[in-house]
């Protein structure tokens, strides 16, 4: 497949045990090409949604504004890890047999909306160019700073008591950047018995759910791509333009004297229904971030 080549995202359903790179290396073998990434990965504990690009796509990745997800997790009461989910051996204990529903409930407010979280310290960001899982793993102890992230659905669903240990299925709503493992580390922390994940599903992506992933084995009997045409209609905000200013996008000058009512990047479609680009507002008229239109020979 060559860079002018088939070119959109495919939706994985990503199985338990999988890294995230385990699955682009397996969608490159199925799409023949080394031109595949994924945005935004999921931990090998964690099955659902995990979109990639394929061909041109991959540099729609970066751009993607896919910032709202949503998870199904359950979060084990009484227990704290050392990742803050079931891969980590546990490093606390403590009963939680007495916490009834509106205890944890209530703990879970405060977790909800627009909050500094501390993100896990297993996790892949970079400290002095290294990964934080990297440094835990070789026996450092790694501190990073809380970061902004919004939390829009925390709830409560079903709850499961064994004694010491009590399990609660949640639903997580959050902006890019949240974990969900550290929820359960907090919440855990706020009830005063500690708390880690034991299931994490991811059920949605921006404007990509579950009902649209497909599984590895199933994309190996029948390869299904969303076309860069739907995947940028489905991503970002749109703006069909007529045939002159198509032909200044195609050559990446800006289009004068536009308002694309909004600061977020926009695609661009021609009088066709392709998409052209992804362009910006700047001051009166619109200037171009990327530019997918593969230009006639």
């Amino acid at each position: 497949m060559s860079e002018e080549g088939a070119a959109g995202l495919v939706i994985v359903d990503k199985p338990s045990g999988w890294t995230s790179h385990d699955v682009v290396a397996r969608i490159r073998r199925i799409a023949a090409t080394r031109k595949v990434g994924h945005a935004g990965t999921l931990d090998p504990m964690a099955t659902g949604v995990l979109v990639l690009g394929v061909g041109r796509a991959t540099r729609l990745l970066g751009h993607l504004q896919l910032t709202d997800k949503e998870y199904l997790a359950t979060i084990r009461l009484g227990q704290s890890t050392v990742t803050d989910d079931a891969e980590g051996d546990i490093i606390g204990s403590a009963s939680a047999g007495h916490l009834d529903d509106a205890a944890i409930v209530a703990e879970m407010a405060p977790l909800t909306g627009s909050i500094e979280q501390v993100p896990s310290a297993v996790s892949a960001i970079k400290v002095d160019g290294k990964r934080s899982y990297a440094r835990v793993r070789a026996g450092e102890d790694v501190d990073l700073p809380a970061r902004p992230v919004t939390v829009e659905t925390f709830e409560l669903g079903e709850v499961r008591r064994h004694d010491d240990v009590v399990d609660v299925d949640v639903r997580v709503v959050c902006s890019s950047g949240t974990y969900v493992r550290a929820l359960a580390r907090d919440l855990g922390a706020a009830l005063g018995v500690g708390g880690h994940l034991t299931m994490l599903r991811r059920t949605r992506v921006g404007g990509f759910g579950v009902d649209s992933a497909h599984t590895l084995d199933e994309l190996e009997s029948r390869f299904v791509m969303t076309d860069l045409d739907t995947a940028a209609r489905v991503t970002f905000p749109v703006r069909d333009l007529d045939a002159s200013q198509a032909a200044d996008v195609r050559s990446g000058r800006p289009i004068l004297g536009i308002d694309l009512g909004t600061a977020d990047p926009v695609a661009v479609f021609d009088p066709d229904g392709h998409f052209l680009a992804l362009y910006e507002q700047r001051g009166d008229d619109a200037r171009a971030i990327a530019v997918f239109a593969v230009r006639p020979h």
